[in-house]
């Protein structure tokens, strides 16, 4: 058994499809009112699920886990982070090198943590 899927907890679910198809440069393969799915090229499904609506009740809101995005090396976490950055994607951590490696965090429109990391062990 192995963790396919990540569900994020959303206040419009509308919205932060869209925020994620122009993120990650990709389509959505589900959409509705209260839910919308997308499938990586990992092959990770990523759902954002209204809050309002999700069963059982919410008891937490964004902030409190991270999206994490492996990348090769230093300079493409320096190049997201621009580029992120420029979008006007809140930054919660500037590029920092920290024990596992090089990394930054930005927060998608909830207040989810998204890391880019370069790992290096």
């Amino acid at each position: 058994m192995s963790p396919d899927y990540v569900l994020l907890f959303v206040d419009n679910p509308a919205a932060s499809g869209e925020f994620y198809a122009d993120l990650l440069d990709l389509q959505p393969v589900e959409s509705s009112p209260t839910f919308v799915l997308f499938v990586l090229p990992s092959g990770l499904k990523l759902g954002l699920w209204s809050r309002h609506t999700a069963e059982p009740k919410v008891m937490a809101y964004g902030g409190s886990s991270e999206l994490a995005f492996s990348v090769p090396d230093r300079s493409v976490v320096t190049d997201l982070y621009a580029d992120w950055a420029a979008r006007g994607l809140a930054i919660a951590q500037q590029p920092t090198a920290l024990d596992f490696g090089y990394t930054f965090v930005a927060l998608d429109r909830d207040g989810h943590r998204l890391r880019v990391m370069a790992l290096e062990m």
